[in-house]
């Protein structure tokens, strides 16, 4: 769950590839440490270490990419990160699932820490000077910006203090897809989990198989989404995909509860990839144009985020539930109702012309 005074932090400071540098090597080390140290408390803490070092990432990396290309070409940037993003967790978890059966845990250890410095090495690409600091917090594009004060890649004072993530949400148009997400991920984050357990109790599927094929069939979708989420975008908008990906959800819960079969693993998992490629490009652009020129899309993010989360943290709660009082099947089904709420929610949002 994002810690919204980072996000406040992130609108302000020029030093984007620093923050996302110290958040990889800050989940490397803790990961090591739960290899190192299996207790109860290290397992904690590096779970609090990795939290908060995520969810400094994407606001940042949209920093950055926006102070890249600009509003004009963000959506279709978004797009080709989210494409490769998607790749990278396919890759590593086919790496992870064969080389840990070759040597163990030790061996996902190492792939892990393999991909943190893939990862470093790909940020030192990215040149400080060519990223313009203003587009970056969302103050103004280039051709806006005055000649005489303010440079492509210099960082304009800031007119006032930060402001904090409450009075941000006073937004309408934000504290509605904040929302919308709430009831989004208050239905997807448990059902994978679900799944899993109802494969492996009422059909007896192979764990470590059925996991690895979830995540792989998953992300090879979100791939091909995310690249065709990024033209329709710059062709029609965010608003379209942000439905598509809504309306993926409930379908993809109403399958897994109603047809009871190990197979039905394809389908869901690839309409969560729908759902998840087509939010991984919509989510950020819709809330960067709603704050352009505002200077806080970082913090507008890190709000938005941290609402998602909370329904992400939530759905756990929500979905078990209902499978210890009712079974597996009507878990999924009342899994697939929440993100109808948020549908509603964005709907009615939609109608009032908030994000215009």
């Amino acid at each position: 769950m994002p810690v919204p005074h980072l996000s406040a932090l992130l609108s302000i400071i020029p030093q984007k590839k620093s923050i996302i540098a110290a958040a990889v090597l800050s989940i490397v080390l803790s990961c090591a440490a739960v290899f190192q140290w299996n207790s109860f408390f290290a397992v904690t803490v590096a779970k609090i270490v990795q939290g908060a070092a995520a969810s400094a990432i994407t606001p940042a990396l949209t920093g950055i990419t926006l102070g890249l290309v600009g509003q004009k070409g963000l959506a279709a940037q978004l797009g080709r990160n989210e494409a490769w993003n998607h790749a990278g967790n396919a890759g590593t978890a086919v790496l992870s699932g064969i080389i840990g059966y070759c040597f163990g845990l030790q061996g996902v250890l190492a792939v892990l820490t393999a991909m943190g410095l893939l990862a470093l090495c790909s940020l030192s690409g990215i040149h400080s000077a060519s990223i313009n600091h203003a587009m970056a917090r969302g103050l103004a594009e280039a051709a806006e910006l005055p000649k005489q004060n303010i440079s492509p890649v210099s960082e304009p004072t800031p007119s006032s203090s930060i402001p904090k993530a409450r009075n941000l949400l006073k937004n309408k148009a934000l504290f509605s897809i904040g929302c919308t997400l709430f009831f989004f991920h208050l239905g997807n984050a448990a059902l994978l989990p679900l799944l899993g357990q109802s494969a492996v109790a009422q059909f007896k599927a192979d764990p470590a198989f059925y996991t690895a094929a979830t995540i792989v069939l998953a992300q090879c979708t979100m791939i091909l989404t995310a690249l065709w989420a990024s033209k329709k975008a710059q062709q029609n908008g965010y608003i379209l995909l942000f439905y598509c990906a809504l309306c993926a959800l409930p379908v993809r819960g109403a399958i897994a509860g109603i047809w009871q079969n190990p197979w039905n693993i394809i389908p869901v998992q690839i309409l969560d990839g729908v759902g998840a490629g087509l939010l991984g490009v919509a989510m950020p652009g819709l809330v960067a144009k709603i704050l352009n020129k505002s200077g806080h899309i970082n913090l507008g993010l890190g709000a938005v985020l941290t609402i998602q989360g909370i329904g992400a943290a939530l759905s756990n709660t929500y979905g078990g539930f209902f499978a210890h009082t009712a079974g597996y099947n009507f878990a999924f089904l009342a899994l697939a109702l929440a993100p109808c709420f948020g549908l509603l929610l964005f709907g009615f949002a939609h109608k009032k012309h908030l994000f215009d």
